[in-house]
């Protein structure tokens, strides 16, 4: 029986397969002590995770009911709540040592969670989190497929990225519309920029929002070192390029 309404606006969809919800707990790697699930919900993932010895759990929930929820089934989790919007919270104030995220994640804010683990990306070495499918893919896609975009470049330039399993509609109260799926995303401290981080944000993001168009006709507006620009590799459109070549286009810009 239902004890928490799963709210729309919220973009909640509770995972009811225990099965799936031990996954995707185990699937955590690190040794970080500190764990932070995003959205618990009713705890199907939170009753696996406060049994580990290991870790030091902190739930964050943006939903009353929930939060009530979870105080009453799970009362010695009650002073590691953070009732408010994970987006709003600083996690440097929150953490001094690296922390794993670890989520079924409202769709609504998913992206928005990536770009915060980017923000934080040598605090926060570790995401395994529940994705919608298509989100999924695009983090982990490779060059040349259509799902190749921005968050698959930034992500894959400080991070390894698996894609574990795909979860079915039927998995979850109420049934989304799509498949979720399950990756971990884990912090390579071998990945460092050969350029300017700001610049390769840029570089990748002008690309992309112009992405039907060749890397010489949408980075126009970037002034190269001369002669730069006949490489061969402005012949090609965005979702074409590795992060390492991103670099390179970086690196022959003019700063």
């Amino acid at each position: 029986m239902m004890k928490v309404t799963p709210k729309k606006r919220l973009g909640q969809h509770f995972l009811k397969n225990e099965e799936t919800a031990q996954r995707i707990v185990n699937a955590r790697q690190s040794a970080n002590r500190n764990v932070l699930e995003i959205g618990p919900g009713m705890g199907v993932l939170t009753k696996y995770l406060i049994e580990q010895p290991d870790i030091s759990l902190t739930v964050v929930e943006l939903d009353e009911e929930s939060v009530e929820y979870l105080k009453n089934h799970y009362p010695g989790l009650t002073p590691h709540i953070l009732s408010c919007d994970f987006l709003s919270l600083s996690l440097t104030d929150l953490y001094q040592d690296p922390v794993t995220i670890i989520g079924n994640f409202p769709y609504n804010i998913s992206s928005q969670i990536l770009f915060k683990l980017l923000e934080n990306k040598d605090l926060t070495t570790e995401l395994v989190g529940l994705f919608q499918k298509e989100v999924a893919e695009r983090i982990s896609s490779l060059p040349g497929k259509k799902s190749y975009g921005i968050l698959s470049v930034l992500i894959q330039a400080f991070f390894d990225v698996e894609y574990l399993f795909t979860i079915g509609e039927e998995q979850f109260i109420p049934p989304p519309k799509v498949k979720s799926a399950v990756i971990r995303v884990t912090r390579n401290p071998d990945k460092r920029l050969a350029c300017e981080e700001n610049l390769f944000k840029n570089v990748v993001k002008t690309a992309f929002n112009q992405r039907r168009k060749t890397l010489r006709n949408s980075l126009k507006s970037f002034k190269f070192q001369p002669g730069f620009i006949t490489d061969p590799i402005f012949n090609l459109r965005p979702e074409q390029l590795s992060v390492e070549e991103f670099e390179r286009i970086c690196m022959g810009i003019e700063v």
